[in-house]
This record gives structure tokens, C-alpha cells and sequence, in this order.
């Protein structure tokens, strides 16, 4: 490639807003780097790199405007400065580099890292106009979220129902097969792991894997090319667009999980690629008695350095971008412990008034000291709640759990969530998620069974929580897979009539199995891709049934902390029941036997605008291996659900008693 050096070209620009921006008569550039030396920005002609030195710089940004570029322009620039790793710097003048602002990513990235112009990334100046025509946000209330955690290319990737060069693609995943799907089971928003462009390890490239789940980022404004069908010369980042547009005008909300954690440049080994090139001591965190080395909060070599007004600024401009230009409804934040870490991020979140209004989910840990903050996020946030799976399968399980901890878990878990004013939404419930078990695999497998990750078995969380039923792995035995259904129906019952919101792994509801795999973060195969061929109807027909049952009681998703108490004109929010018919006591409380007991919520009204229905709500709770009858309150109840039966929702009439079979989830109601 010719390489022409190019003085004249530029205009002075100006340094705002970073990144490059088209304006119909060309762009402006704008990189912020506060010890380069000099910048070059590098686009790209045929075979020709033209390099045109930025000279102007103010308040440490570079910036220039180049006179006639047009959309699909590919640039990168080279950052010229000192190259003294112990000093923290890592300059590189020859290397290409990524702007961190990049719209659009182009080219192919090979290992080892190379820095021929024809085998390295590039940006794209891109044209942002879309047609959204009516959009809008559908603005579900927290209280009346269900999330269905999803993966873009796996949930679509072998539907019949969606044209075969749409399956695994933004496209696909808005296909109506995928619309229907969502709405007969009556999620409310999905929550889409990684899409930001993202590098796949060196490790996993050299033995033939990939990083699947896509925590790997480089370009936090891009979508990932990978997912993109680009049919009829669409851009990816329109295929996006049109995919949000889709979801929204079908009442569903865009969930991104976004890695802000660490990069896809590792560690001091790892490639340079963007901003260690651009200006390493700024954008990361490095430890004071080792500026060669990097602080490792996130546990893949790296950590952002939030800290810093400018990668801080960066964090917030990304997510601006996602809401306003690309009109996602939230987002869940990867170990997000890390981004509050000597920073202003949560302040500068809480005061920024387009994300007031978004969906905030934390993933409320990471590995460095004090890194659990399970409960320690500002209102307005959601949280992951680990208590609450964690609890659950203790309870169903293995029995570590007793009726205590499963009590306060379906209460919302208010002992963490209920200080500084929070309500019971900040709680995101759930069972299984990407990280770990499926929920077949949970009741199928008591150990990991990770051997095709090529790590001898060593990754994944080896604490699972999880019972295979007598047998490991698949079985033909009936009263295996009899226990395997009846507790799958019991985990999901628990999960919908909890306090908080809950979030049901994509592929559950169909009865999916990763063959014992907890960490398959490496698997872009049939192992991780929903299986639409061979699907449970009948699981399919519970879930939708539960979150139905949701929907219709509001005392199931209330917006305030139960008490207990009662007033002069209505009963208590809540009482707990012995099976024998009696209150709760504290011995019963503290007992290690007692494996039954219920929960009676009374009615709640309904938000503003909202339907729901007026009774008297009572879910009876049974884990052990026999049925337990149970004395019932006063009055004429009408089963709702019953999850031990193969007709669920089937109506009947229940006065006096109950029996509430083995391992199983009674829902009765009163009026």
C-alpha cells in the first residue's frame, strides 16, 4: 500500500464533540489523547493511506476537519509519543489505531495483531439519518418488567419460522417467529448480551473457538458486524435501528449488556489496538508501584479507568448514543462494581437527564477488594440479585436453604434493597442466566461438565446449587425425569411470584440443554443456539402461564415493601402460613425440617391505567418428596395454577384443605 503524506488538506475543525462527525459538506475529527506528542489521522483510497497530521490541539484533543469526506470513509489515526512502559505510556507512531468513538468498525482483525492497513480495523465515518417514523419507547414500568435475557445470535439461529439468511442476525431476532415467540410468553423487554464490537482471545482464535458471549469490547459506540444480515447493502447500523423499531412497535424493550469493565487489549501482552496506543496512562488503570502493569478489577487483564473526567465522558457519550440515536430502553452494566471505583459514575449517571428515564441494571460485584455491592447502588438503579438464585436452588435443591431464606427471597429480598429509599424493583430476579446453568441442565447435572472449553475443566463456578435427580446428565428413567419437571415447574413458579423483577435465560421456557456446560462462553455452536425443533410446548405453555398469572395479580409485582401489618379497613399485605393452618412462628422460621409453607398477599391496586384483579392471592410452597396437605384460610379459593399438574392453569374450587403435591407450587385465590 502507498502511503501519501498529505500537510495541506485539513482545516483547523474543532474539538468537539470526539470522534468523527459528517455535516454534508465533510467531517470533523476529534480525539482526545492528553500526552501524544502528535496525531495523524490515516483514511483510506483503494491501495493509497493518505496521512494528514492533525495540528491543531485544544484542551488535549486533536481535531481537524477534512473538506469533502463522505459516509464510508475509513480512517484510523497514529499517535505519536513516548514509548517508556514503566513511565505508563505505550505510543506506538507507525501502529493504527481505532478511535474510541468509532460509529462503525471495518476490517479484519488477525492473530497475531498486524499493522498492514489491509489486515487491521478501521472506523467508518458514517450518515446517522434513519426513518423511525412513530417510534417510541414503550416505557414499561419496573414493576412490570419481565426481561428474557437473550443471546442475538443464538435465540434465532435455528428457527424454521425465520429465513435462513436472517437466523442469528439483528434482523432475525426482530423476525415475526421471534415477535410471536416474545408475546405469547408475555415478556416485557429483552436483554440482549454484548453487541458493542468486540474481539475474540487469542487463545480461543488458536484452538478454533470464539468468545461467544461477546465480553470483549473494543468500539463502545459500534454494533457488532457479526450479527448484522445486511441484506440489500443495509448498514449495520440500520439493521440495529430497524430491529429496536420493530421490537418497539411490538411493545418490547431493548436491554443492552454493556462492558465498560475492561477492553479486548488485555493485559501488557495483549494487542494494541485503540486506547492503549492512543494514550494508555489515561484511559486505564494502572497500579502506582507498577505503570507497566494494569489493574485487573475485571479479571481479563485490564481495567477502564473511569476515574479520569475524559474515559468517564467517553462511558456517559456511549451511553447517550445508544438512547438517542439508537433508542435502546436500558442497560445492564458488566461488572459494574468496577466502573464506581474511585469515579463519579453513579453522580454522573443519577444527574444526567436522558438516562434518568432508562433502565439501569447492575451487575453489582467484581473481582478486586470489596468487590461485592450486592445492595450498595443508588435508587434508581436495578440490581442482579445472586441472593435470590442463589436461595432458591438452595431451597429447592439441595436443602440448604430452609423456608426463611425462601421467605425473605419471595419478599423481595428487603433486607438488602429496602435502605435509601429503594422499592422492591431494584431486585432483578433470577434463577439461571447466561453465566451457568440452563434450567434443564440445573435439575439434570450435579457438577460443571465445561471439558470442550479446553480447560481441563477448571473454568466455571464449581458451587452450582444444582441436583441431577437421581441420575447425571440425560435420563430415560421416568421417576428421574418426573422430579426434573416437577422442580424446573417449581423454580420458574418461585421466580414469578417473587417480589422484584424477574429475568427468565432465553431458551429456559423451550426445555434447553448445554449438556452440563455452566460457562459457555466459547461455544458458538448448537450447544448455545436455542433448539426450536425440539422444544418443550409444554414449558412454553407454563411460563406464558405464569407470567399471565403475574399480570393479573398486582400484589405480585407491588411497587411498595410489604409489612405485615394491618390497618382498621384492610388486611395485611402479607401472612405467612404453617400448612397446619396456623401463623408462621419463629421456630418454624428456624427449622431445618419444615420444607412447606405459604404466602398470602393481599389485593393490591393496580398502577394508574393498569387492569388487575382484586383478590386475595395465596401460593402454597412444597419441597419435599411427598404431598403435604394444608389447612386453608377461611373462605372459598379457586386454584389458579397448580405446577405440579400437566393442566397448570386449570380452575377448581378448594375449601378448608389442600394437598399441595411433592415438589411443588399451589397458587389459589380468593375473592
Amino acid at each position: 500500500m502507498d502511503t501519501v503524506i498529505d500537510s495541506t488538506s485539513l482545516e483547523a475543525g474543532r474539538p468537539w464533540p470526539l470522534g468523527a462527525h459528517w455535516d454534508g459538506r465533510g467531517a470533523n475529527f476529534a480525539l482526545f489523547s492528553a500526552h501524544a506528542e502528535a496525531v495523524d489521522l490515516c483514511f483510506f483510497e483503494g491501495r493509497q493511506m493518505r496521512v494528514l497530521p492533525l495540528r491543531e490541539c485544544t484542551d488535549q484533543v486533536w481535531h481537524g476537519y477534512l473538506v469533502g469526506a463522505v459516509p464510508g470513509l475509513r480512517y484510523a489515526y497514529r499517535v505519536h509519543g513516548p514509548h517508556a512502559p514503566e513511565l505508563g505510556h505505550r505510543f506506538d507512531g507507525q501502529r493504527l489505531l481505532v478511535d474510541p468513538y468509532a460509529r462503525e468498525v471495518a476490517g479484519r482483525f488477525s492473530w497475531p495483531a498486524q499493522d498492514y492497513p489491509l489486515h487491521c480495523l478501521t472506523a467508518a465515518l458514517v450518515d446517522e439519518a434513519f426513518d423511525w417514523g412513530d417510534d417510541a419507547p414503550p416505557a414499561i414500568p419496573w414493576a412490570d418488567t419481565v426481561l428474557y435475557e437473550a443471546h442475538v445470535k443464538g435465540v434465532s439461529r435455528q428457527h424454521p419460522g425465520i429465513p435462513e439468511i436472517l437466523r442469528g442476525t439483528y434482523a432475525g431476532l426482530a423476525a415475526p417467529a421471534m415477535i410471536e415467540h416474545f408475546q405469547r410468553l408475555g415478556v416485557t423487554a429483552v436483554s440482549l448480551l454484548p453487541v458493542h464490537y468486540f474481539l475474540d482471545e487469542q487463545r480461543l482464535v488458536n484452538e478454533g473457538r470464539v468468545n461467544y458471549w461477546g465480553y470483549n469490547s473494543l468500539a463502545f459506540f459500534a454494533p457488532a458486524p457479526r450479527y448484522a444480515a445486511q441484506i440489500g447493502g443495509q448498514s449495520v447500523i440500520s439493521e440495529f435501528k430497524t430491529m429496536v423499531r420493530s421490537l418497539h412497535a411490538a411493545g418490547l424493550e431493548v436491554i443492552l449488556d454493556v462492558v465498560f469493565n475492561h477492553t479486548a487489549e488485555t493485559d501488557e501482552w495483549g494487542p494494541t489496538v485503540s486506547f492503549r496506543g492512543i494514550d494508555n496512562r489515561s484511559y486505564y488503570r494502572l497500579p502506582a508501584g507498577y505503570l507497566a502493569g494494569y489493574e485487573n478489577f475485571s479479571g481479563c487483564g485490564n481495567t477502564l479507568n473511569l476515574a479520569h473526567p475524559r474515559v468517564l465522558q467517553l462511558v456517559m457519550d456511549a451511553l447517550r448514543y445508544w438512547v438517542e440515536v439508537m433508542h435502546v430502553d436500558g442497560f445492564r452494566f458488566d461488572l459494574a462494581a468496577a466502573l464506581t471505583r474511585d469515579s463519579a459514575f453513579l453522580a454522573a449517571l443519577r444527574q444526567d437527564p436522558l438516562l434518568q428515564r432508562v433502565k439501569l441494571i447492575a451487575e453489582p460485584w467484581d473481582i478486586g477488594p470489596d468487590g461485592y455491592r450486592l445492595g450498595g447502588f443508588l435508587p434508581g438503579w436495578s440490581e442482579w440479585n445472586d441472593r435470590f438464585r442463589d436461595d432458591v436452588r438452595a431451597f429447592w435443591l439441595s436443602g440448604e436453604a430452609g423456608v426463611g431464606q425462601l421467605a425473605q427471597r419471595l419478599a423481595g429480598s428487603s433486607e438488602i434493597f429496602q435502605a435509601a429509599g429503594r422499592a422492591p424493583q431494584a431486585g432483578v430476579n433470577f434463577v439461571t442466566a447466561h453465566d451457568g446453568f440452563t434450567l434443564r441442565d440445573l435439575v439434570s447435572y450435579q457438577t460443571k461438565h465445561n471439558e470442550l472449553n479446553g480447560e481441563d475443566n477448571r473454568d466455571g463456578h464449581a458451587h452450582n446449587c444444582s441436583w441431577n435427580c437421581g441420575e447425571e446428565g440425560e435420563s430415560a428413567d421416568p421417576a428421574v425425569l418426573e422430579r426434573r419437571r416437577r422442580l424446573q415447574r417449581a423454580l420458574l413458579a418461585t421466580l414469578m411470584i417473587a417480589q422484584g423483577v424477574p429475568m427468565l435465560q432465553g431458551g429456559d421456557e423451550l426445555g434447553r440443554t448445554q449438556a452440563g456446560n455452566n460457562n459457555a462462553y466459547c461455544q458458538d455452536n448448537p450447544m448455545t443456539w436455542l433448539d426450536w425443533r425440539h422444544t418443550n410446548a409444554g414449558l412454553i405453555n407454563f411460563v406464558a402461564g405464569l407470567i399471565g398469572v403475574r399480570r393479573r395479580f398486582p400484589q405480585l409485582r407491588r411497587r411498595h415493601w410489604l409489612t405485615g401489618a394491618a390497618t382498621a379497613d384492610r388486611q395485611p399485605d402479607v401472612v405467612w402460613w404453617h400448612p397446619a393452618g396456623r401463623p408462621m412462628r419463629v421456630a418454624d422460621w428456624q427449622s431445618k425440617k419444615l420444607g412447606a409453607f405459604a404466602m398470602q398477599l393481599a389485593p393490591d391496586t393496580p398502577a394508574a391505567g393498569q387492569a388487575g384483579d382484586s383478590g386475595t392471592l395465596l401460593c402454597l410452597i412444597n419441597r419435599d418428596e411427598i404431598p403435604v396437605p394444608f389447612l386453608l384460610p377461611a373462605g372459598i379459593w379457586e386454584q389458579v395454577c397448580d405446577s405440579s399438574a400437566d393442566t397448570a392453569f386449570a380452575s377448581c374450587r378448594r375449601e378448608k384443605t389442600t394437598p399441595v403435591a411433592a415438589r411443588s407450587v399451589q397458587i389459589l385465590s380468593r375473592e
